[in-house]
C-alpha cells in the first residue's frame, strides 16, 4: 500500500468534510460545486486504485451522497403577496383617492390607516394550532416557501405558545419580518473575521443566511429579531381593525414595531414618512420605507387585491440613494423580445450599501437626451433602492476627446441582422429598438430560455444565466422541452465531463428539473414568453379559461382567425387587442406551436385555482352595466371574481348573468336579444348572500 496514497486520501477526506460543514451547516461555501466535484473525483479515483483504503466513513460511501442541503417546501394556505410601491407623495395621494373611489366614500369620510416602518429583512409565516407553534415558513415566491420550523423555534422573539389564556383561534398564522440589528450585524462580522470565516454583506443577508442554517444551533447563536405585523389563515379573527390585530399580536407575546402609529389623513401619512426618513439613520435596524394599510378590516376585504398587490396597502419607499462614478463602456443586451437595451459599465461604486458596476440607460433616446458618453462622470441611483440607473452627466468632468455614443444599427448577434425601431399606435417612431432576427437570433433564443427558467416562470434552481448560455452553445438545450429530456438523452455523462460540473452538481440540477415537471397554469402561460403577456395578464388568462386545454384551443382558434374566439377573449377583464394580437401571432407560427406541443408532452399543467366553487356565482360569466348605488363597479367585479365568477366586458351567448343599474345601455338591449338573465343591484346582492 502506498503511504503517499493513504496520506492523500486522508487529506482529501478531511478537506471534503470541512467543505461539507461550510456548505451544509454554516451557509458559507468557500469553493464552487465544480471544485468540490474535482476533490470527490480524485478521492474516488484513489479508492478505485487502492480499495484497501475504503472505509464506511468515507464521503464516497455515504448512501445518497451528500445531505440534500434543502429545506422542505411549504405551500402557504393564504398567499404571502407583495405590496405596490409609492415612490413619491403624489403616489400616496393617488392611493388614498383610489380607495375613496372604489369604496364610494365622500371627501368628508375619514379613512384611518396604520403606518409603520418597512423592515428590510426576511418575511416569515408562523402557524399556530390551538396556540402551539407547529411550523414556520419563509415567503419564497409568495405561494410556496421553505420549512424553517426548527430554526424559528430558537429565535427569542418568536413564542412557542401564544400567551393570554383562552379564546385562541384554532388556527393562527402570524406573519412578520425576521431581521438583525446593525449593532448585532457588526458584532457578528467581527466574530466571523476573528474565526477566519467570511463576513456578511449587510444585515438583511445575514438574517436570511442565519435563518436558513441546516443546523438550528447555529441559528440559535445568531442575534435575530422578529416583528409581527400581518396574518395569513385565521380560523377566527380576534379584531376588527389592523391596529386591533397589532394589539392582539402584542398581547399574545409578539413584538410589534414601537414606531407604528394610527394616522387619519393623507397629510398625516406623508408627515409620518418624513419623520421616519429623518429617523432612518438613527435606527438600529434597516428600513427602506414605510407601509400604510387601511385600518378597517371590512374595508380591506371589500377592496381586495389587484394582480399580486392588495388595494388597501402600499409601501411608500424612501428616495433612492445616489452616487457618482465613471462610464467605462456601453454594452448592448438583447432581450427575449429582441429589444436592445444599452447598459453602462461603470467604475464600481457603493450606492446605499450595495456595490454597483452596471446601470441601465434604457434606450437610444435616453442616451441622446442625457448625452451620455464613454468616459463621462455620471450620477447613478438605485431606484426604489433596487434598480441601478444613470440619472445624468457631470458635464464639467467630461474628457475633451469624449465622442457621442452611436447606437448600433446592426444587432450584435452572429446573424448581424438589422435593428428596427417600432412604430407606436399613433404612427410615430417608438423608443424601443429591436433585432429583426426574431427566433433565429441566438440572443433571443437564449433570453427566452432564461425567461422560461426564471423565478416567476418554471423557477428551476441551478439553471441560471451561465448554465443556459453554456447548454445552448453546446447544443444540449435549444428549446424548453430539451430541459426535461436532458437525463433521457444521457446528457448527464457529458455534463460531468465538462469543466465546471461534476457528479454532485449534475445530480442537483437533474433533481431540480424533475421537481418542476408540474406547474400552475398562470406560471406556464408566463413562461412561454409571449410578448405583452406578463404575470398579471397570465393570471387573468388562467382565471378566465381555467385549464391549459381550454386556453390552448382558444389561442389556436385566434391564430386561425376565429371571430367568436377573439370576441370571447376581448370580453375578458385586463385582456385587450394588443394581447390578443400577440397570442394570435405567437400560435400562428409553426415554430412556436411545435415548441409548445413538445413542452406539454414533458410537463403537467395544473388547472387554475378557482376563488370559490360552492357559491351561487361560481363558474358563471357576468357582465356589469350601468351605475351601481351600494358599491362601485370595480368593487362589484372584485366581489364576483372572489366568488368564482368570470367577469366579462360584453354580452354574448356565453353570458350567464347581466347586472344592470340605472343608465344601462346597449348591453342591456343585447341581453334581452339573447335571452340572458338580468338582475338589478339588489337582486345581485341577494344572490351573493344566498351563498
Amino acid at each position: 500500500m502506498s503511504g503517499a496514497a493513504a496520506a492523500r486520501v486522508a487529506e482529501l477526506r478531511s478537506e471534503i468534510a470541512r467543505h461539507n460543514k461550510l456548505y451544509f451547516e454554516l451557509d458559507s461555501p468557500q469553493i464552487s460545486d465544480a471544485e468540490y466535484d474535482r476533490l470527490m473525483q480524485e478521492l474516488k479515483a484513489l479508492e478505485r486504485q487502492h480499495p484497501e483504503l475504503i472505509t464506511p466513513e468515507s464521503p464516497t460511501q455515504r448512501v445518497g451522497g451528500q445531505p440534500a442541503g434543502k429545506f422542505a417546501k411549504v405551500r402557504h394556505s393564504v398567499p404571502m403577496l407583495s405590496l405596490a410601491n409609492a415612490l413619491a407623495d403624489e403616489d400616496v395621494i393617488d392611493f388614498v383617492e383610489r380607495i375613496r373611489r372604489f369604496l364610494k366614500l365622500g371627501s368628508g369620510v375619514q379613512i384611518d390607516f396604520t403606518a409603520e416602518p418597512k423592515i428590510d429583512g426576511l418575511s416569515l409565516s408562523l402557524r399556530y394550532e390551538r396556540g402551539e407553534l407547529v411550523s414556520g415558513a419563509t415567503r419564497g415566491d409568495g405561494s410556496e416557501g421553505e420549512d424553517v420550523t426548527a430554526n424559528v423555534k430558537v429565535v427569542a422573539d418568536i413564542p412557542h405558545r401564544l400567551s393570554g389564556g383562552g379564546g385562541l383561534p384554532e388556527v393562527s398564522e402570524v406573519r412578520g419580518e425576521v431581521y438583525m440589528t446593525r449593532s448585532a450585524f457588526l458584532a457578528l462580522n467581527e466574530q466571523q473575521a476573528r474565526a477566519g470565516r467570511s463576513v456578511f454583506a449587510n444585515p438583511r443577508n445575514s438574517a436570511a443566511g442565519s435563518l436558513r442554517q441546516l443546523d438550528p444551533s447555529i441559528t440559535a447563536g445568531r442575534p435575530l429579531g422578529f416583528f409581527a405585523y400581518a396574518w395569513g389563515e385565521m380560523s377566527a379573527r380576534p379584531a376588527r381593525t389592523q391596529w386591533g390585530m397589532l394589539e392582539w399580536f402584542a398581547q399574545r407575546g409578539f413584538k410589534t414595531n414601537p414606531l407604528a402609529q394610527l394616522r387619519h389623513s393623507v397629510e398625516q401619512l406623508l408627515a409620518f414618512h418624513r419623520e421616519m426618513e429623518l429617523k432612518r439613520a438613527t435606527l438600529d435596524y434597516d428600513i427602506d420605507g414605510v407601509v400604510y394599510k387601511v385600518d378597517r378590516l371590512d374595508w380591506q376585504q371589500r377592496l381586495g387585491f389587484v394582480s399580486r398587490d392588495p388595494r388597501w396597502a402600499v409601501a411608500h419607499k424612501f428616495a433612492a440613494q445616489r452616487a457618482t462614478t465613471v462610464v467605462k463602456a456601453v454594452e448592448i443586451q438583447v432581450g427575449r423580445t429582441g429589444a436592445l437595451t444599452p447598459v453602462a459599465k461603470l467604475e464600481p461604486v457603493t450606492v446605499g450599501g450595495v456595490v454597483v458596476s452596471n446601470a441601465t440607460l434604457h434606450n437610444e433616446d435616453y442616451i441622446r437626451t442625457l448625452d451620455v458618453r464613454i468616459g463621462d462622470t455620471v450620477t447613478v441611483q438605485r431606484a426604489g433602492d433596487v434598480i441601478p440607473q444613470v440619472l445624468g452627466v457631470v458635464r464639467e468632468r467630461r474628457p475633451q476627446d469624449a465622442q457621442p455614443y452611436q447606437f448600433p444599427q446592426i444587432c450584435p448577434c452572429p446573424l448581424k441582422t438589422r435593428v428596427v425601431r417600432e412604430q407606436t399606435a399613433a404612427g410615430e417612431q417608438g423608443a424601443i429598438a429591436r433585432c429583426s432576427g426574431e427566433f433565429a437570433c441566438p440572443h433571443q433564443r437564449i433570453e427566452h430560455l432564461r425567461h422560461f427558467v426564471s423565478r416567476h416562470a418554471f423557477d428551476i434552481e441551478g439553471l441560471g444565466e451561465k448554465q443556459i448560455t453554456l447548454f445552448f452553445e453546446q447544443g444540449w438545450i435549444k428549446e424548453p422541452a430539451d430541459i426535461f429530456t436532458l437525463a433521457a438523452r444521457n446528457r448527464a455523462i457529458q455534463l460531468e465531463e465538462h469543466e465546471g460540473f461534476g457528479e454532485v452538481s449534475v445530480r442537483k440540477l437533474l433533481a431540480a428539473i424533475e421537481a418542476r415537471r408540474e406547474i400552475s397554469l398562470e406560471r406556464f402561460i408566463y413562461a412561454l414568453g409571449v410578448r405583452h403577456v406578463g404575470e398579471t395578464t397570465a393570471r387573468a388568462l388562467a382565471r378566465g379559461y381555467g385549464s391549459w386545454s381550454a386556453l390552448h384551443a382558444a389561442c389556436l382558434a385566434l391564430a386561425q382567425g376565429d371571430v367568436e374566439a377573439r370576441q370571447e377573449m376581448d370580453a375578458m377583464d385586463q385582456i385587450g387587442a394588443t394581447v390578443i394580437e400577440s397570442l394570435a401571432s405567437y400560435f400562428s407560427d409553426q415554430h412556436n406551436a411545435g415548441i409548445v406541443e413538445r413542452l406539454t408532452a414533458q410537463v403537467r399543467v395544473r388547472a387554475a385555482e378557482r376563488p370559490a366553487r360552492d357559491s351561487a356565482l361560481a363558474g358563471k360569466t357576468i357582465v356589469f352595466t350601468g351605475s351601481l348605488e351600494k358599491m362601485t363597479r370595480d368593487e362589484a367585479k372584485a366581489l364576483a371574481e372572489r366568488l368564482g365568477a368570470k367577469v366579462s366586458g360584453s354580452v354574448s351567448k356565453k353570458t350567464d348573468l347581466v347586472v344592470a343599474g340605472p343608465e344601462a345601455g346597449s348591453k342591456l338591449k343585447r341581453a334581452a336579444e339573447l335571452g340572458v338573465r338580468v338582475l338589478d343591484e339588489r337582486q345581485f346582492l341577494e344572490l351573493v348572500e344566498s351563498g
